[in-house]
This record gives C-alpha cells, sequence and structure tokens, in this order.
C-alpha cells in the first residue's frame, strides 16, 4: 500500500479523489470514522476501503485527514501499529494536514520521532486548484519529499515552505476561499441591486474573479499595477475603488488574514 488516508471529510476527500487520478488504484487505501462514508467514496473513485489500524500497518504515507481536536484519539488508536513498524524498520511517513498543530507535536501523539510532512492545503483541491503548502521534518529524504510532491501535484500548486511560516500561509491560501466566495456573493448582490437577473450575476461575478486571477497568474505586473489599468481618468470603475477604500476594503482583508494567523498560532498552543 503506497498511501492511505485516514479521514474523508470535505479536504481529506477532495485530496483523496484528487490523489487517486494519478495512481495505481490498488496502491491506494481510504478509511473514516463513518465506514458508509468511506464506502461510498471509495466505489466513487475507484480504491478499497479499509480501517485505520489497516492503513498504519501497511501504508508508506499515512495521510492524517482529521481535525486538531481529534489528532490525539486517531493516533493513539494506531500507535501501537507505528511502533511495531518502526522496530521492524518498515519505512512510513505520518502526513498531517490539522490546523496549528506542529510536527513534533504529531511525532509526540504518535509516540515516536517519525519522518513527518505537513501540509496545509485549501478546498480547491476538489477542481486541482489547490494551493498546498508542504513542510517536511529531517527524517523525510529527498526522493520521498517528491514522490509526495508528485502525487499532490494533481490536487494543485504544492510548495514547500518553511515550517514556521505554514501558519502565515493558511491565512491566505486556506481561510482565503471563503473571503472570495463572500466576494463573489458580494459582487453579485451588487449587480442585482443594479437591475441584473440574480443568475446572471452569480455568473458574471465568478467568471470576473476567475479570469482576474488567471491574469494575475499570466502578469508579472503587481497587482496596483493591474488595478490601475482599470481605472480609467474619471471613469466607472475609480468611483468604485474611491468607495473600497472609504470602507477600508483592503484593511478589512489585511485583518481578516491576522485573525485567521493568531488562531492558528491559538490552536497550536491548544486554546
Amino acid at each position: 500500500m503506497k498511501i492511505g488516508f485516514i479521514g474523508t471529510g470535505n479536504m481529506g476527500g477532495a485530496l483523496a479523489k484528487a490523489v487517486s487520478t494519478g495512481i495505481i488504484k490498488k496502491e491506494m487505501v481510504i478509511s473514516d470514522k463513518d465506514i458508509s462514508k468511506a464506502d461510498a467514496l471509495a466505489k466513487q473513485i475507484g480504491v478499497q476501503a479499509s480501517y485505520n489500524t489497516e492503513i498504519a500497518k501497511n501504508a508508506k504515507y499515512i495521510v492524517l485527514g482529521v481535525k486538531p481536536q481529534f489528532m490525539a484519539d486517531c493516533l493513539s488508536e494506531i500507535k501501537a501499529d507505528l511502533a511495531t513498524r518502526a522496530k521492524l524498520e518498515d519505512r512510513f511517513i505520518l502526513v498531517t494536514m490539522a490546523a496549528g498543530v506542529k510536527m513534533e507535536k504529531i511525532q509526540e501523539m504518535a509516540g515516536g520521532n517519525y519522518p513527518v510532512i505537513r501540509i496545509m492545503p485549501n478546498l480547491a483541491a476538489a477542481v486541482g486548484k489547490a494551493v498546498i503548502m508542504m513542510a517536511k521534518n529531517d527524517l523525510v529524504i529527498d526522493t520521498e519529499a517528491e514522490d509526495f510532491k508528485k502525487m499532490f501535484s494533481a490536487a494543485g500548486l504544492v510548495d514547500e515552505i518553511d515550517e514556521s511560516l505554514i501558519d502565515a500561509g493558511m491565512a491566505i491560501s486556506g481561510c482565503g476561499p471563503a473571503y472570495v466566495f463572500m466576494a463573489i456573493e458580494a459582487l453579485a448582490d451588487g449587480g442585482v441591486r443594479c437591475g441584473l437577473p440574480r443568475d446572471k450575476a452569480l455568473l458574471y461575478a465568478k467568471k470576473t474573479i476567475e479570469g482576474s486571477a488567471a491574469y494575475a497568474l499570466d502578469s508579472d505586473k503587481h497587482p496596483e499595477a493591474l488595478k490601475d489599468a482599470v481605472c480609467s481618468p474619471a471613469g466607472t470603475t475609480i468611483e468604485g475603488v474611491a468607495v473600497l477604500e472609504q470602507m477600508g476594503y483592503r484593511s478589512a482583508l489585511m485583518e481578516a488574514v491576522q485573525a485567521a494567523y493568531d488562531k492558528s498560532v491559538d490552536l497550536g498552543k491548544g486554546k
């Protein structure tokens, strides 16, 4: 077994679906505390459903798709199996995506000095457009890290970063989709207020954000320059920009990122 996913919630399930598209199906297994949920997803993506302990006993990459508050219980369940494998020098890597939980803490809860990869993906993994920050401890060798990146690239961008920066990055890429969805809703509401049918307003808002992001990614210009290019003198856009500035648009986004970062740090401290 090359990879096993323990936990198939929104994020774990999205990553499992993506990874399943680029791997030999028989090399992947999934599990969930809700057995019927794991069975349904397994049938959908063509892999096997099993149990946490079986994954712990056999998978090279053990992906822990559980929330921070449930991580201790999850690792307690498989701790003995991990210890047995370690004694037999049967190599495995723990992969965590729990917000605020550092790799050292994962080792502590797992009961051993094990190789750990920490990732912080976002919801866009479901459509292969995620930002997946990745950090690894010194026990993960380079070939394993590259193998992992190759598997998870099916879900989006996999970018290696120092663990100390993950909380800051998560506050943008992990939480950012919620802010973008709010922007879509607000733009559409504005369009409806101006007389557009709801379906048209939503379509235009979604496609405008999609196109703007694609344009920014393709350009080497600073976002300020891109914004200026849309703002004609005495035109409509600069009027809207002026209102956003008056309402503290940029400041509100910055404060949202800061608040998310602070919460992630608190989670890591058990608060």
